[in-house]
């Protein structure tokens, strides 16, 4: 027997007269989500022009083959890029918090005919032509995360969530990285505080979170869930499946944007992953993986054949995108990126204000920009693929809609937030200095006006707070 539904998808609309339109035919450039790059496009680089699909897609050949260093890189691109480009890039290194580690995948996605302006040489590969001054307020670990962790790794911010950090590597690193206080070598600039994987420390932040029965909800990250091994995977999903309180595992991993062949050749990886949710599920209990698009420029076929895999076994998959100028904060860009990640079925989750971490103030943009993109965003596609733009709070304050703000002073680019159910007290994102007028660079420059400054944001944090909550 066939529903009237299946009967309805066989009818030949030959001959059927189409209703009259309401809103006008789709341009072609609003279809451009769907168009996504295939092909050998790897062989342009020399380096890799005898590298065939069957290699280029093997995940080992893409973590043997990733630059962890300037020697390697110039290997890889001579020929490719300009002296001028690539002494640029010498002092580029010498002054970043991050150490270097990007996969074949990214570097050869890369416009290496405009390299200073690509936005994926903009995320991991730093020129010191384009570093701007810090702004005063920065910080290496400006979410204070290890100052709300009762156990090195674990921190316990919201009230039914914590942070699990098994390891401090990632099979990329990003220049504007959270966590540069952690991840990756030490450079010039930081010394690293070590998370590298220790059962020890494991044992401690599980015998936390189980003594917490007000804890559900666990991210587990790093690092880069993509650099655990598949029995690690296991025994830490399911150690905190066991807990009687635990009820949501999120594997946050930036690995499906940066070296999708992980997914699609890894199937030791795939299948500790796959056995963990399917676990979740029959338990009744919900385990997702988080991953990071930046630009729509990432998504290839390669990302669609990732997700596929992932979808095929159940496996939900959403995205946390950073607003990253030159990158993504252009209402076009922005739209492109949320249409491509729905049209491969990962559904777009948030996009944070980049953090205020030290080194990569070039990257940084305004509160403003993220509310134009917000507004323009909304709308374009349909509300659960529609990302919440958030600002999550220096100070540990946790992710703010940025719309939220008690005060936001675009003179000296002060924004001002509360947290009533995170923290007491008010939490302070300060535009970079280089967006403001040339009246709050000035005040900026007098160190003499730096706690004036934030006085006068918290006062008009104040009145408003009052007005608006009495």
């Amino acid at each position: 027997m066939t529903s009237p539904d299946m009967d309805l998808q066989r009818l030949d609309y030959a001959g059927v007269q189409v209703p009259a339109a309401i809103r006008p035919a789709a341009d072609t450039a609003d279809l451009r989500h769907r168009e996504l790059r295939d092909g050998e496009w790897w062989r342009e680089i020399p380096a890799w022009s005898d590298v065939d699909a069957a290699t280029f897609v093997d995940h080992r050949w893409q973590a043997k083959h990733s630059v962890t260093s300037l020697k390697r890189l110039l290997r890889t691109i001579e020929g490719v890029v300009s002296d001028e480009f690539f002494a640029d890039v010498e002092r580029g290194f010498r002054l970043a918090p991050m150490s270097v580690r990007v996969s074949p995948y990214v570097l050869s996605l890369i416009d290496w005919s405009s390299p200073w302006d690509d936005p994926l040489r903009r995320q991991f590969i730093p020129v010191a032509s384009k570093l701007l001054p810090d702004h005063p307020k920065l910080d290496f670990d400006s979410l204070h995360e290890q100052a709300d962790a009762p156990t090195p790794g674990l921190t316990h911010r919201y009230a039914d969530k914590a942070l699990f950090l098994p390891l401090d590597t990632c099979p990329v690193y990003c220049r504007f990285c959270t966590r540069s206080y952690a991840i990756g070598l030490d450079t010039e600039g930081v010394e690293k505080v070590a998370l590298r994987p220790n059962k020890d420390r494991w044992r401690a932040a599980f015998a936390y979170v189980a003594s917490r029965p007000e804890l559900e909800d666990i991210v587990i990250s790093g690092g880069d869930a993509y650099n655990l091994r598949p029995d690690w995977i296991r025994e830490i999903g399911h150690t905190l499946l066991d807990m009687a309180n635990i009820r949501r595992l999120r594997y946050a991993t930036k690995g499906i944007a940066i070296m999708p062949q992980k997914v699609i050749t890894d199937d030791d990886w795939l299948d500790a992953i796959t056995e963990v949710t399917e676990r979740g599920r029959r338990i009744g209990k919900e385990v997702v993986i988080h991953t990071h698009f930046n630009t729509a420029r990432e998504i290839t076929e390669h990302s669609r054949l990732a997700a596929d895999r992932l979808m095929e076994r159940g496996i939900t998959v959403r995205n946390q995108s950073v607003l990253i100028k030159g990158v993504n904060d252009t209402v076009d860009e922005m739209t492109l990126l949320v249409k491509r990640l729905s049209y491969i079925n990962v559904h777009p989750y948030y996009v944070y204000m980049h953090d205020m971490v030290k080194g990569v103030e070039d990257l940084r943009t305004t509160l403003a920009t993220g509310i134009h993109l917000e507004k323009t965003v909304r709308g374009t596609t349909a509300g659960f693929n529609t990302p919440t733009f958030v600002c999550d709070a220096p100070g540990g304050g946790g992710k703010r809609a940025i719309h939220s703000f008690e005060h936001y002073e675009r003179e000296t680019g002060v924004s001002v937030f509360s947290a009533p159910s995170v923290k007491p007290g008010w939490f302070l994102y300060f535009d970079p200095l280089h967006t403001l007028p040339a009246s709050g660079r000035e005040r900026w420059a007098d160190s003499t006006q730096h706690e004036v400054i934030v006085s006068e944001a918290i006062e008009a944090a104040e009145s408003r707070s009052e007005y608006l909550h009495p």
